[in-house]
């Protein structure tokens, strides 16, 4: 074996390059895509605003029902809630789906867990539903009083239509 270090069919370079890339060239390359991104932005920019301009321009009305609607309905400057109350008719859609109905299950549950009146002159109460199945497990079901036992007759009843004598059908 020899002692080479490179292979016997190198040309003598070893198989990469011997000389290192100049500063100067990347420096200018990176310059060279900072001003082009810089130019790109301005130009998307301008391109952007144009097309805002001409949008708005060209716009229907947010809806003939707003009287106070807003230049730019993208970005309002009070909460959302409000505008759609204030300037929106009923009934509305649902903003806020999930909370609404967390809202809604939880008044429930209040109302089926506490007690209130119903109708305070009539004396009627709300109890809660627990204290309710207690007390009907203690009381037991209300049942039906009869009054009379009526027997019924042996005798079947007479048809309504039936013939007189001396009548002619």
């Amino acid at each position: 074996m020899s002692g080479e270090i490179h292979p016997e069919n190198s040309p003598g370079n070893g198989g990469y390059e011997r000389q290192d890339i100049g500063a100067a060239p990347v420096v200018y390359f990176l310059l060279a895509l900072v001003v082009a991104g810089g130019l790109v932005h301005f130009v998307v920019s301008g391109l952007y605003s144009y097309l805002g301009k001409r949008s708005e321009a060209e716009q229907a009305p947010v809806s003939p029902l707003v009287t106070n609607a807003p230049a730019d309905t993208r970005h309002l400057s009070v909460d959302y809630r409000d505008y759609l109350k204030q300037n929106f008719p009923a009934p509305q859609l649902e903003i806020d789906e999930r909370n609404q109905l967390d809202k809604t299950r939880i008044d429930e549950a209040q109302t089926l867990s506490t007690y209130d009146w119903v109708d305070q002159k009539a004396g009627t109460v709300r109890i809660p539903i627990d204290r309710a199945m207690d007390l009907l497990a203690q009381r037991g079901l209300p049942v039906r009083t009869q009054t009379s036992t009526a027997v019924p007759s042996s005798q079947p009843s007479k048809p309504a239509t039936e013939k007189k004598k001396g009548t002619k059908q």
